[in-house]
């Protein structure tokens, strides 16, 4: 089970983007930096994670990319944007990871562990045992617990999530909310 008083600078925290930072588009993408709204409060959250984390690094799937909705360049620019916003808080994420593939076999594409495994070959001292990831998707957390992390659910776009549920360690209504018990852990 995942005690948040155990977490300190050895742990690398992995993050989903849209439904965790950001407003998810209904069954849709976003597109442009425009149309990328964090949710109150995540700014913030991301200093204290950023103080609390030795690693944050975002990991997500984009497959508007793959189904030609949109360029690797626009998702470069939200990211390089976001990032920058991210910085002016006080925050920082220290790598982007992203899958395009359509194909759900692809092993980069959540729930596969592949972008996790692409972090651990690029980050050694990465340890897979002080690790979790924050979701808003059951396959945010098949993905964890794919590759043997703990995992976080936001409720975020998944409110009627039930718990408990075995593949979830811990749930909060939002990433602000996992920060705040982080900060009085």
């Amino acid at each position: 089970m995942l005690d948040l008083t155990q977490i300190d600078k050895s742990w690398t925290l992995f993050l989903d983007r849209d439904g965790v930072l950001n407003h998810e588009k209904y069954q849709d993408y976003v597109y442009n930096y425009d149309e990328f709204v964090f949710y109150d409060g995540v700014l913030d959250a991301l200093k204290t994670l950023t103080d609390k984390f030795g690693l944050v690094i975002i990991t997500t799937n984009q497959r508007g990319v793959g189904r030609g909705l949109m360029t690797e360049a626009d998702l470069l620019n939200i990211h390089s944007c976001m990032t920058a916003d991210i910085l002016k808080a006080g925050g920082r994420i220290d790598r982007i990871y992203y899958c395009v593939a359509n194909d759900a076999s692809h092993p980069n594409r959540k729930p596969n562990p592949g972008m996790i495994y692409e972090a651990k070959k690029d980050y050694p001292e990465i340890d897979l045992q002080r690790s979790l990831i924050v979701g808003n998707n059951m396959s945010d957390m098949e993905f964890g617990r794919n590759a043997g992390i703990h995992t976080v659910f936001v409720k975020t776009t998944n409110p009627e999530q039930e718990l408990p549920h075995p593949a979830i360690d811990l749930a909060f209504n939002s990433l602000a909310d996992f920060a705040k018990a982080l900060q009085n852990a």
